[in-house]
C-alpha cells in the first residue's frame, strides 16, 4: 500500500448538485403555497452549515477556534490530551477512521498514542484538505498509511479494508449540527460499520449557562458574524444570486426547550433576492430570520440514550475540569 491513498466517493458535480437541492429546498416556497394564513406560521428558510465552509469559510472558522469565546475546541483538545492514552488502551486500534476529519490537527492526540496503528483513513467532502492533511501526516510518520476518502459521511460510507479493530472518531461536538432525525439515523449508519472490538469515539459540547452558549456563537470581535453571512457569499458566487450580506444581521439564540443554539441571518429589510441558476426570486419580509446552524447540547443520560437506541452502549465518558465538553466512548462487544 502506497503511504497516502485518495478515494473518491462522491461525483464530481455532487457538491453542486447538493448545494442547488439544498437552497430549493430551504428557500423556495412550494407552489400554490401562498402566503401563511392569519395565525399560522410561514414555513422558515433554512440553508444547512455545511455551506459555510469554502476555503474563506474555513479561514474564518480556524479564527473562531482561537476566539476567547469560543470554548469547545480548546475543552476537547484538553481532554484528548489528557485521555489520548486511556482511548488508546481501551480501543487497540490498528485503523482510525475520523468522519469530518478537515485540518486533522486534533486527531494528532490520538496518533500519538494509538502505538500499534496501522492506518488512518481520513473522511472529508473537502480533497484539498485531505490531501494537504495526509501529506503531511505521512511526513510526520511515515510508518503510517493514510487512506483518504472524499465521501459524504452522513449519506451513507463503504470503509476501505483495513485491519481492526477500527475505532472510528466522530470530534467537534458536529453531531449537534444535525437534528434529532439525522442524528438517528447517522448514529445508526456508524454502528453498521462497526464490528465486535471496533469502538466509536463522539465529540459532544455539553448544556450549560446561556450567556456562556450565546456568547460562543456571537463573539465581540465578530468573526461568528463574518462566517455566517460567508453562507450569502457562497450561494452568491456558485449560483449567481444577489444577497447582500450587508443587509442582515448576524443573530444566535438558545432554545432552552430544544437545547440547542440557533444561528440565523434576519433581513433587515424587505427584501428580494434572485437566484439565476435556480430561476428562483426570494422574499424576504423585514426582520425576516434565515436559519443557518443548529447546534445542540447534551447531556451524560441524553447522549447515553442515543448510543443505545443505535445499539451503541456507552462505555467511557471523559470532560474537561469544567465540564463544558465530553468525549464518550462505545466498544463494540
Amino acid at each position: 500500500m502506497s503511504p497516502f491513498l485518495l478515494t473518491r466517493t462522491l461525483p464530481e458535480d455532487t457538491t453542486d448538485a447538493a448545494l442547488r437541492a439544498d437552497v430549493l429546498h430551504g428557500l423556495a416556497v412550494p407552489r400554490g403555497a401562498g402566503p401563511a394564513r392569519p395565525g399560522e406560521t410561514a414555513k422558515p428558510k433554512t440553508l444547512p452549515p455545511k455551506w459555510f465552509y469554502d476555503a474563506h469559510g474555513s479561514e474564518l472558522f480556524e479564527k473562531i477556534t482561537e476566539l476567547p469565546e469560543y470554548y469547545p475546541t480548546r475543552a476537547e483538545r484538553e481532554i484528548l490530551i489528557a485521555r489520548a492514552a486511556e482511548i488508546a488502551a481501551a480501543t487497540g486500534a490498528r485503523t482510525l477512521v475520523e468522519l469530518g476529519s478537515g485540518s486533522s490537527e486534533k486527531t494528532r492526540h490520538l496518533l500519538d498514542e494509538l502505538t500499534g496503528l496501522h492506518t488512518y483513513v481520513p473522511v472529508d467532502v473537502s480533497e484539498s484538505a485531505l490531501t494537504q492533511a495526509g501529506q503531511a501526516l505521512i511526513a510526520e510518520r511515515p510508518n503510517l498509511n493514510v487512506h483518504a476518502l472524499i465521501a459524504d459521511f452522513t449519506g451513507g460510507l463503504a470503509l476501505p479494508g483495513t485491519p481492526g479493530p477500527r475505532l472510528v472518531a466522530f470530534l467537534g461536538g458536529t453531531i449537534g449540527n444535525l437534528l434529532p432525525a439525522e442524528r438517528t439515523a447517522f448514529l445508526a449508519s456508524v454502528r453498521t460499520l462497526l464490528s465486535p472490538g471496533d469502538a466509536f469515539l463522539l465529540g459532544t459540547d455539553l448544556v450549560k449557562d446561556e450567556s456562556v452558549l450565546v456568547a460562543a456563537y456571537d463573539d465581540a470581535a465578530g468573526v461568528t458574524a463574518e462566517f455566517n453571512k460567508n453562507v450569502l457569499t457562497v450561494v452568491n458566487r456558485e449560483l449567481g444570486a444577489d444577497f447582500d450580506p450587508d443587509a442582515f444581521d448576524h443573530v444566535a439564540v438558545w432554545d432552552a426547550e430544544k437545547e440547542w443554539i440557533e444561528m440565523r441571518l434576519r433581513s433587515r429589510t424587505a427584501q428580494t433576492v434572485k437566484i439565476p441558476a435556480l430561476d428562483l426570486a426570494v422574499d424576504f419580509a423585514d426582520g425576516e430570520e434565515l436559519r443557518t446552524e443548529v447546534s445542540a447540547k447534551f447531556r451524560k443520560d441524553g447522549v447515553r440514550a442515543e448510543l443505545a437506541a443505535a445499539g451503541l452502549d456507552l462505555t467511557h465518558w471523559w470532560t474537561d475540569e469544567e465540564g463544558r465538553f465530553a468525549l464518550s466512548l462505545s466498544v463494540v462487544r
